[in-house]
């Protein structure tokens, strides 16, 4: 894939490097913020009609056939790469399979970029559920009751109490084929149903089953990092107070930094296991019933709000350039207290809230009291927002939105 003229060390690319993110949606938009802002060349590769290209910040944006499979993900990014002189710029995926990929070919994109994505051993421990769940647990780390079945059934024979929530061990296939990150079902004879639609979509080996939590966003928090040598240089936990869906969150709506030193020691435990580098973000669900915070995802890469770090004192973006370019990094937390919403998303996920009377219009609009970040519009930076006005209907029938 690449020829023995373009395997040259890094070292030797002239001029500023700069980055590459892949996926041009909110999440890169943040990115390309925050390395545009200190005048960091900027190159975003997309297979959607995505807003990062309208940014101001924004040197070259490129749309590519396809970056669903692995393969083509890697071709376009060595082809552009080559084509555009990129050499020794730093490599940003913004999506699961994007990670997978980079990680899987890392020996080969390192030798014209630099390559933060960890080695697939360690990657593959975020990847893939059952390992995390099985790491998680050899850790003492709590996670929701979970079954591995095969077959209905197995499915049959579950000794838990409804209701449950079916989820995929690796999210893409079922993502994408259903818009959905998980299934609710709320009997056994509803949970085997689900299975045999799940499996139309992915291997059956691949379905978990798992006790539902009770709550919505408002029992949903993070930790997050850029974590290097065993400990965390920049670090945030948030409360994700509201989400969409509302039941199985695919992305938060609203999100508040907190101070909460248990979801630290607990993330870093995990972390420092794996020998982790790089952006991470893992995710929590509070279980009221226990009181116990319960490990639910573990993502190798930018998350969607990872922009509300900027505000709250934590670049997180520029922190892994910089480490990568062999800049100085400054160890820094992220102030509590500090808001970021996703406004296009949050407005009708708490309208049906409020609908459904879990939320009051009162309660909504003290919340957006004191914002401080909004994921797209920017007043240095406006294009981004009209853009994805615009591209509201493209995205509802692309992701259900």
């Amino acid at each position: 894939m690449i020829s023995s003229e373009y395997s040259q060390s890094i070292g030797l690319s002239h001029g500023m490097p700069g980055a590459i993110v892949v996926g041009g949606d909110y999440q890169g938009l943040g990115i390309v913020r925050s390395l545009g802002r200190r005048d960091i060349p900027v190159c975003i590769i997309d297979d959607e009609y995505s807003i990062s290209r309208f940014s101001r910040y924004a040197t070259h944006a490129l749309r590519v056939p396809s970056l669903r499979l692995e393969h083509d993900a890697v071709k376009a990014v060595v082809d552009i790469a080559l084509k555009l002189g990129l050499m020794g710029w730093v490599l940003y995926p913004t999506r699961e399979e994007l990670v997978a990929a980079f990680s899987r070919h890392r020996s080969a994109l390192s030798k014209i970029l630099r390559v933060p994505t960890p080695a697939w051993p360690i990657v593959e421990l975020a990847w893939d559920k059952r390992m995390t769940y099985q790491r998680a647990e050899q850790l003492g780390i709590p996670t929701p009751r979970t079954w591995y079945v095969h077959s209905a059934e197995d499915v049959r024979k579950i000794d838990g109490q409804p209701p449950f929530a079916l989820k995929p061990a690796i999210k893409e296939h079922f993502l994408y084929a259903t818009k959905a990150k998980a299934w609710r079902a709320n009997s056994l004879a509803e949970l085997e149903q689900r299975f045999c639609q799940a499996t139309q979509h992915m291997d059956s080996d691949e379905v978990i089953i798992q006790e539902l939590i009770p709550g919505d966003g408002r029992q949903q928090f993070a930790y997050c990092a850029f974590f290097k040598d065993g400990a965390a240089l920049g670090r945030m936990v948030v409360r994700r107070r509201r989400q969409h869906p509302i039941e199985f969150g695919r992305a938060s709506t609203f999100v508040e930094t907190i101070d909460h030193p248990e979801l630290v020691s607990m993330s870093e435990k995990f972390l420092r296991s794996m020998n982790y580098y790089g952006l991470v973000e893992i995710e929590y669900k509070l279980d009221l019933r226990t009181s116990e915070y319960k490990l639910l995802d573990v993502n190798a890469r930018t998350w969607g709000y990872h922009s509300l770090g900027y505000e709250a004192g934590v670049d997180f973006p520029y922190m892994l350039f910089a480490d990568q370019t062999g800049l100085p990094v400054e160890t820094c937390i992220a102030r509590a207290g500090v808001k970021w919403i996703r406004l296009a998303t949050d407005l009708p996920t708490a309208m049906l809230q409020i609908l459904r009377g879990g939320l009051t219009c009162r309660d909504y609009l003290r919340s957006l009291r004191g914002l401080n970040a909004e994921a797209v519009f920017c007043g240095k930076d406006l294009l981004p927002g009209l853009a994805d006005t615009a591209l509201i209907p493209y995205l509802f029938a692309k992701r259900g939105f």
